[in-house]
């Protein structure tokens, strides 16, 4: 039995072009050294592809590129991507399939809602880790029901009260909350989970895209019930952008990990043909890039902060997560993602910018502190 395990976390994984292990180069040796690697994967891998009516923006790739993410490291992949039934049922469990035929664990989805509440549980040198997934990013009919394939949903639920409830038409203040059904199967599953693992990791797809710092009420609902409930760490991902750090309990909420691995968006030209329309001037896409201001000087698909990047990371020993911190990454032109070192202006820039958005949500930065060519947070 090692005396110590390595646990490392992603955020988005969308690969679309000839080479799918270029993208790995530069972190395939790390992530193979590590004991279990996690990630999001979010675009749908088929080639039976038959558009959905709720689709928006498609994300889809080749069933092939499963196999560099094998050879990058990752062990456990969530599909709970609010893309997983981008082009039906069939394509969505062709993903599946490919996920569980290329011996990664799955997490978050599946072909009905029993099987998409289902989670690993892996013996890792001895110590137990339970890999929870779940969604809230969900069109209509993406989440599983009885006889439904899709994603193990953690719904939110949005009131709007006008600020002045007498005077029709003046703005509104926004509240979000855990879909009560979800919230209750989240905390039994952790519960349940607690009694078969030695350590409890909740993965969640959701809050908003593109919006700098910005936490909803019912992320830190849930992330925070499913500490009350046992979980040892919080692992949030689909903002394309980094999201503040919270210690809550003695327990680390990674709010959203950001892109890790994503081809840019213009360049998935299969999901464009199918579509019909080029995104950079939809209607769709310019209604999504309204959300932020950094769409307007952006040099690339993406807004730039969405370029910083992370890779989470815990370390156990006796069977209990002993320091969790974050390793500052990049994707450059090319999306060769890479482990940012002291010294490069872009470690500087993750750093920076992660402390500010946590203080922005008043959070408190001070609980990552740099130590060496890492940030430790506990």
């Amino acid at each position: 039995m090692k005396d110590k395990l390595t646990f490392l976390a992603t955020g988005d994984i969308g690969l679309y072009r000839d080479d799918f292990f270029e993208y790995f180069v530069n972190v395939r040796d790390y992530f193979n050294k590590a004991d279990l690697v996690f990630g999001q994967l979010e675009s749908v891998l088929s080639d039976n592809l038959e558009l959905s009516s709720c689709t928006r923006m498609g994300c889809s790739s080749r069933p092939e590129c499963i196999d560099a993410i094998k050879d990058a490291g990752f062990d456990v992949l969530s599909f709970a991507s609010n893309h997983a039934l981008d082009y039906g049922r069939t394509a969505f469990k062709d993903t599946l399939k490919t996920i569980r035929d290329a011996g990664i664990y799955l997490t978050g989805a599946g072909e009905n809602e029993e099987i998409a509440r289902q989670y690993p549980v892996i013996d890792v040198e001895g110590t137990k880790i339970a890999i929870l997934g779940y969604g809230s990013i969900l069109p209509q009919g993406f989440w599983a029901e009885e006889a439904r394939p899709g994603v193990n949903p953690a719904r939110g639920i949005t009131a709007y009260v006008p600020v002045e409830h007498d005077q029709p038409g003046t703005p509104c203040r926004i509240y979000t909350f855990p879909h009560p059904d979800d919230l209750k199967h989240m905390q039994a599953q952790v519960r349940e989970a607690k009694t078969k693992a030695d350590i409890v990791i909740v993965s969640f797809h959701w809050g908003i895209h593109f919006k700098e710092a910005v936490i909803t009420d019912y992320e830190r609902y849930y992330a925070h019930f499913a500490i009350d409930e046992g979980a040892d760490l919080v692992i949030g991902h689909h903002q394309h952008i980094l999201k503040p750090i919270e210690v809550y309990h003695g327990k680390a909420i990674f709010y959203g990990l950001g892109n890790f691995c994503m081809e840019e968006v213009m360049n998935f030209k299969r999901d464009q043909e199918l579509k019909g329309q080029d995104m950079r001037t939809s209607k769709s896409h310019k209604e999504m890039t309204a959300i932020s201001d950094a769409f307007k000087t952006t040099t690339r698909s993406f807004p730039m902060d969405s370029y910083l990047t992370m890779v989470a990371k815990a370390e156990i020993r006796d069977k209990r997560i002993v320091s969790v911190s974050y390793l500052p990454a990049y994707l450059p032109e090319g999306s060769q993602t890479y482990i940012c070192k002291p010294g490069d202006e872009r470690f500087d820039e993750v750093v920076e910018y992660v402390r500010k958005i946590t203080k922005a949500m008043d959070l408190d930065p001070d609980v990552l502190r740099t130590e060496g060519e890492e940030v430790r947070i506990i």
